[in-house]
């Protein structure tokens, strides 16, 4: 059983710091750019959410068609993407495969968007 590691997400590596605090460097901004592209279709995101929403943390392929009105091939590809992007992991266990949402991954994606404890008054605004 080979387990695919992410290859956004070395063993170790720290998240990108929220936008507010520094700006991004140009492989984090590509890197991220990727996940929220992937996370731009309706059909992976609802993927996303039913993987991350299984008991025990994992979901076989074999339940992750039903819910949706597109065919195997499609949810095989969509999945693919998830797992290229490094949201999500995946392992056959005999003939199924068995997938679960990376938490470092949407540590980095909600990390990116933490908004800054106060918003600064825009000048001239009158408040």
């Amino acid at each position: 059983m080979s387990k695919q590691v992410s290859p956004v997400f070395p063993a170790g590596a720290e998240c990108c710091a929220p936008m507010v605090r520094e700006p991004l460097g140009e492989q984090d901004a590509a890197d991220l750019a990727r996940m929220f592209k992937a996370l731009s279709d309706p059909v992976r995101l609802r993927l996303l959410s039913l993987i991350a929403s299984f008991g025990g943390g994992e979901a076989c392929v074999c339940d992750l068609t039903g819910p949706f009105e597109v065919s195997q091939p499609t949810i095989s590809h969509h999945l693919k993407v998830l797992r290229e992007t490094g949201l999500v992991g995946s392992e056959r266990r005999g003939t199924w495969v068995y997938y679960w949402v990376i938490p470092a991954a949407l540590n980095r994606l909600s990390g990116l968007l933490q908004a800054p404890a106060q918003t600064p008054v825009a000048a001239g605004s009158g408040t």
